[in-house]
């Protein structure tokens, strides 16, 4: 599991417990619509909030089952980034509704996993452990479910809010980011010298991350990153080329 998926569980799961004991602690930071101007916090505490066990539960799997290769995808502080702005989209897009109070971390969980869709729409994810479903066919099922409003007591607009928001976070990070940029320049480079994995990786490995500009510095640490935890053979072209850019000949 990877730092801030289990960071978040924790978290969820703490304020459950407070709830739980506390009662007042829902009343306090629950996100009530009408209130956001007395009450602007909410629109992040309301999201560590459940209404019960089998609410708790269903979002902490989503979110252990698609947070930690999202997170392993973006790098922590953009996963956390991501989440909290799909959280807070989800309270602001409840805004539209009359509800009288909105709690869950349903509409960050939205955001993660329109991420999760977005990078690998075509991984097989089981329903109940039987029935297979597409990742990205799996999510537009829950949009057009909440689109048409099926299911009492839910925060449609919540989950509808975070998954937006989710989206346009993604696409806006992908434009500014400088791999980006890099892919560009790559594209018009020589080939870079092949090498073998063992000999690649130690290459890599030996990239010296302090005479790096911090931007740089923090692509290559997510590319290694990604290398420990899956393999050099789940590199893209143009991530191979990255990391040979900066590393020794």
């Amino acid at each position: 599991m990877t730092p801030w998926v289990r960071r978040l569980l924790v978290a969820n799961v703490v304020v459950f417990f407070l709830q739980q004991t506390v009662p007042s602690t829902t009343i306090a930071l629950a996100f009530v619509p009408a209130l956001v101007l007395v009450r602007p916090w909410t629109i992040v505490t309301y999201m560590f909030l459940h209404g019960s066990f089998w609410h708790i539960l269903f979002n902490m799997l989503a979110l252990y089952w698609f947070g930690p290769r999202v997170e392993e995808r973006l790098g922590g502080r953009q996963f956390l980034a991501l989440y909290f702005v799909s959280g807070i989209a989800g309270a602001l897009f409840s805004l539209l509704t009359s509800a009288a109070a909105i709690i869950g971390a349903s509409g960050a969980i939205m955001g993660v996993m329109v991420a999760f869709a977005r990078y690998w729409p075509r991984e097989r994810l089981y329903i109940w452990g039987a029935v297979p479903v597409e990742a990205w066919l799996l999510v537009l099922i829950y949009v057009l479910l909440d689109l048409g409003g099926f299911g009492a007591g839910i925060a449609h607009f919540a989950h509808l809010g975070g998954a937006g928001a989710g989206f346009l976070y993604l696409r806006l990070t992908e434009l500014l980011s400088p791999a980006r940029r890099w892919r560009r320049k790559l594209e018009v480079r020589p080939p870079a010298p092949a090498f073998a994995d063992g000999e690649q990786l130690r290459r890599w490995r030996d990239i010296r991350l302090d005479d790096l500009h911090p931007i740089n510095r923090d692509e290559v640490v997510r590319l290694l990153g990604k290398v420990q935890h899956t393999g050099t053979k789940s590199l893209t072209p143009d991530e191979r080329a990255t990391l040979d850019r900066f590393a020794s000949k």
